[in-house]
């Protein structure tokens, strides 16, 4: 796996350098599928780069009470190592930390992991086409190919409120819940309404002696098909992988049709009214069913689903707060109309930093001529189809600017650009040079192409999402249909890429 390993004495510190042919950074779904499948292709010399302690990503952070995923369990898996015994149709989290054990464990990938590695700097050597990356631990990696699989959301954010630092009570996020801190009898305050949030505030709420949920903006959130899945269903599963691959198809082509309202909003205003009928249903107080029915038109922020967040706004215990913010104190949160509320416990449900720019700002990444990324992208995070980026040679990501989705599995996504880096990859290798870099028209083209394609849809329709930067701009979504990404990134078209070899030259492919 590693080509070399060399130990300098510097300064009297010990400074070790390696070599492998492929570095991943992240041992979440993309970094384990990108192991998977070059294990399958014979290719044993590539190291996985892991901060944590384990493999899991977004699955071994978000433990929060309540966790689960909001795409079906056998969509929300990979097709080439299966799970035939899911419990039910929406799996949580513990469940799908799991399912990754297992998969790590089945493919041996512990022996070309590091963990407790976090990468520093990442630079492209011209002369050499090849990548040096500083680690933790004085320790420098020397790689052909490097893969970003950190995945979008693994950054908390974290709102600055005036006087937390005051605070003498227990703060934590959602992703850090501390499960030693018990909430019984305490007065606890969650900020924010989303994802994660309308996940725990329905299980924490009957723990705590107060539940104030303060919501800036509120969040479309519709039924959630909980049903567990029989023991025969199972069996078939196991024993037909043909009826498990319909089962997978059928879901899969069930979240397409959601594409025709997100790219024709004129059609969501009938699933919208449904929407507002369930909020009405399940909420006694009618007032403050209104108060939860968003402003927006749905689909233009990320649409959530759970039985259960909107019943407990029915309990005694729970206070809903629509009133901004003013400041913290010691004990208490005061908001704009200057009332407060005595709190023992702050939870942040306040999501993750999406901007690439930001969440890369403890990583330096340089490409040809010395670029930065996070200069590069200063004006929005764009790519070509999400993978590479121009003048970065040999540096791939997975579920990178515009491949997020909110209508189907993100996995899916990760399948197709591991196929597709694997192609590239191997037109280096049959081209006898040493790396490839796309184009800079043709990413310049292919982004005015999706750009293009978002104009229209629910996502562009006035509403401030972290879809967007600054300025609305949408860098993290895919527009359209993701069979339409699978067909375009099934075959790589050499026209599309520079392949460079030592000394700094280089071709067309």
């Amino acid at each position: 796996m590693l080509e070399a390993q060399i130990q300098t004495k510097q300064n009297k510190s010990t400074t070790t350098t390696l070599r492998t042919q492929v570095a991943i950074i992240g041992g979440g779904f993309g970094g384990i599928a990108m192991a998977i499948r070059l294990l399958q292709q014979g290719n044993h010399d590539f190291l996985i780069l892991e901060k944590a302690n384990e493999f899991g990503g977004t699955w071994r952070e978000n433990r929060y009470p309540g966790a689960a995923c909001d795409v079906q369990s056998h969509m929300y898996s990979l097709s080439f190592a299966p799970k035939t015994d899911w419990s039910k149709r929406y799996a949580e989290a513990p469940e799908i930390f799991s399912y990754i054990q297992h998969v790590t464990h089945e493919y041996n990938l512990q022996q070309y992991c590091r963990f407790n590695c976090e990468v520093h700097t990442a630079k492209y050597d011209e002369n050499n086409c090849e990548w040096q990356l500083q680690l933790s631990e004085d320790t420098t990696l020397i790689a052909q190919y490097v893969i970003f699989a950190s995945g979008p959301l693994h950054v908390p954010q974290i709102p600055n409120i005036p006087g937390i630092e005051k605070f003498k009570g227990k703060v934590f996020h959602s992703s850090q819940w501390d499960h030693e801190y018990d909430l019984a009898g305490k007065n606890v305050a969650s900020i924010g309404t989303g994802g994660s949030a309308i996940q725990y505030i329905p299980e924490i709420a009957p723990e705590t002696k107060r539940l104030y949920v303060f919501q800036r903006t509120a969040a479309w959130v519709i039924p959630r098909d909980e049903r567990s899945y029989f023991d025969l269903e199972k069996t078939l599963f196991k024993k037909f992988d043909w009826y498990r691959k319909i089962h997978r198809a059928r879901l899969y082509w069930s979240n397409e049709s959601r594409v025709v309202p997100i790219v024709k909003p004129v059609t969501m205003k009938y699933a919208q009214k449904l929407a507002e009928l369930y909020i009405k249903y399940q909420v006694k107080d009618a007032d403050l069913a209104k108060k939860l029915i968003p402003n927006y038109i749905m689909g233009c922020k990320r649409i959530l689903i759970s039985n259960k967040y909107f019943p407990t706004f029915n309990r005694d215990n729970v206070e809903l707060v629509t009133d901004a913010i003013q400041e913290v104190t010691e004990n208490a949160i005061i908001t704009k109309d200057g009332k407060s509320r005595e709190i023992d416990c702050l939870i942040y449900g306040t999501g993750f930093i999406t901007d690439p720019r930001i969440y890369l700002k403890s990583f330096a990444c340089y490409g040809e001529h010395g670029q930065e990324l996070k200069q590069v992208w200063h004006d929005g995070a764009e790519s070509y189809y999400g993978v590479c980026t121009k003048g970065f040679p040999n540096l791939f990501q997975l579920l990178g600017p515009n491949t997020v989705l909110a209508h189907n599995s993100v996995v899916f996504m990760i399948e197709a650009q591991v196929d597709y880096i694997l192609q590239m990859m191997q037109l280096v290798s049959k081209s006898k040079s040493q790396a490839i870099a796309v184009k800079d028209d043709i990413q310049d083209q292919y982004n005015e192409y999706v750009q293009h394609l978002l104009d229209g849809t629910v996502w562009q329709s006035g509403c401030v999402s972290w879809y967007q930067q600054n300025g609305g701009k949408n860098f993290a979504l895919w527009p359209t249909y993701t069979w339409k990404y699978w067909l375009a990134t099934r075959k790589v078209n050499a026209a599309d890429f520079r392949l460079l070899s030592k000394c700094n030259s280089s071709h067309a492919a």
